[in-house]
């Protein structure tokens, strides 16, 4: 039997026991926690950037053979008409308001068709040029006629989509009742702050722009950026031809990618390497600048100005 005086607290022992852990190991605890905290974070912030990508991979050689080596790729290209914000200038130039009668150059005096803002079935507004258009109905977008000649007949349209977008494919812009005598397509690095020449289109490179008539096919890696004026587009082909106007970019990309476009890679690389060439394809808003209307292949007659206008479909960027 212990005694009285044999028997004692082990109060060292006791006191560890009920001490809870040191100010260092909550420390510890702390920077534990917000450091799994900020990886979930990262990761599922890689996981969404990731999803925007495609999945693709190489295949690279090593000492131990042929091996794939996946990485994520570009964002997918797509039509960005349906993300973009259209301006149309001068204020006014838009046919309807007031309601106005034209003709085509089909049926020139036929004068039949009459445009009226207040109508929806008559109205011709802006937002017609990026439109899904269904059911084989084509809606579109027209100006005034050239009632006031010999005024020139000008109308601006601005694309903005409030981001930079690289051009992946041809820019198309589908006119109806003819493509005009002249115009330029201008781009904007900047929103818009700071315009440049992207391409001119004219039925006399010479007459209109002081340039000598050029085609996208002719040129070389040397100026494959140079801006260039084409007849290919402006001249009368009939109003039932071809309604494309096209920036080709498909045929400037086949000077580094191959006719085909079967070597992306070597395009990619002189983008990468080449900060001219990735800029001239990169853009933040493009402007039309509309300046002669399709006169059906002659001289502007005054006796009938109501068949003198613009009029557009749709516009197709292709980009990422």
């Amino acid at each position: 039997m212990l005694s009285r005086d044999s028997y004692s607290m082990p109060t060292s022992l006791s006191c560890e026991f009920y001490h809870g852990p040191s100010l260092v190991s909550w420390l510890a605890l702390v920077m534990l926690a917000r450091a799994v905290f900020f990886l979930l974070v990262l990761l599922h912030t890689l996981v969404r950037v990731q999803g925007q990508y495609e999945s693709c991979k190489s295949l690279l050689a090593t000492d131990e053979g042929s091996v794939w080596e996946q990485h994520a790729c570009q964002p997918k290209p797509q039509s960005m008409k349906e993300f973009m914000r259209i301006h149309v200038e001068p204020p006014g130039i838009t046919c309807g308001n007031p309601p106005e009668r034209f003709c085509t150059l089909e049926n020139p005096y036929l004068c039949s068709d009459e445009c009226d803002a207040s109508n929806p079935d008559l109205a011709h507004p802006p937002q017609l040029m990026q439109d899904r258009e269904r059911g084989g109905l084509v809606t579109y977008w027209q100006t005034q006629t050239w009632r006031r000649y010999p005024e020139p007949l000008l109308a601006n349209i601005t694309l903005s989509w409030n981001k930079s977008l690289e051009l992946t494919g041809d820019i198309e812009i589908t006119f109806v009742y003819g493509r005009p005598t002249a115009m330029a397509l201008e781009k904007s690095l900047d929103y818009g702050q700071t315009w440049q020449p992207y391409q001119f289109y004219a039925d006399d490179c010479l007459e209109v722009f002081g340039m000598p008539s050029q085609r996208a096919r002719d040129l070389t890696a040397s100026n494959a950026t140079r801006v260039i004026c084409t007849e290919l587009y402006s001249r009368w082909v009939g109003a039932k031809g071809d309604k494309v106007v096209r920036f080709e970019a498909r045929t400037r990309f086949t000077i580094f990618a191959g006719h085909r476009l079967h070597d992306m890679d070597s395009l990619r690389a002189r983008f990468e390497s080449n900060k001219g060439l990735r800029d001239f394809f990169t853009f933040t808003n493009l402007r039309l600048r509309l300046l002669k209307p399709a006169l059906g292949g002659t001289y502007v007659q005054r006796d009938n100005l109501l068949k003198y206008f613009y009029a557009i479909s749709n516009i197709e960027v292709p980009s990422r």
